[in-house]
């Protein structure tokens, strides 16, 4: 039943733009790579973050911010990517509650293959948050290692958005 679950939610992703989640799924590094994949007709902005990383937290509401400017556009999607323990996700679920997080969250549970799917996404990346990358028509078009500002945010975003 649990598989079930996880396959329609990455099948049928919730739309998160006005509300906050209630759940949040524990995935793979296969998942979240077809989850990608089905959203290659967007923009998605994706961001690498953690509860336990102070930088991640001080960027979070630049994100929020920009997806409920975005929120309307039907070909824009933002995904949280949490790097926390599986043990952890109420605690990522009270986080996301307490910080009004209105856009997708989901938690990769893949630390043990790390060393795997980390490269698949940026060659030199090491594994260290923040990060931000920007898929467009199903294409990686952006990666930033490190903390981002509003402003380098909606910068970036409109860079390559259009």
């Amino acid at each position: 039943m649990k598989i079930l679950i996880k396959f329609l939610l990455l099948v049928f992703p919730l739309t998160m733009n006005a509300q906050v989640q209630s759940e949040v799924s524990l995935i793979k590094y296969e998942d979240l790579e077809k989850h990608l994949q089905q959203s290659k007709d967007k923009f998605v902005v994706v961001n690498f973050w953690a509860t336990t990383c102070a930088p991640c937290v001080k960027e979070l509401p630049h994100f929020i911010e920009v997806n409920k400017e975005y929120s309307q556009n039907p070909d824009f999607k933002m995904l949280l990517v949490s790097l926390d323990m599986a043990r952890d996700k109420q605690k990522v679920l009270n986080f996301i509650k307490t910080k009004n997080l209105n856009a997708e969250v989901v938690i990769l549970d893949d630390v043990k293959r790390m060393n795997t799917w980390i490269p698949r996404f940026q060659k030199d990346w090491e594994g260290e948050i923040p990060v931000t990358l920007f898929y467009k028509n199903g294409e990686k078009v952006f990666f930033k290692n490190g903390e981002m500002s509003l402003q380098e945010l909606k910068t970036a975003i409109e860079k390559n958005y259009k």
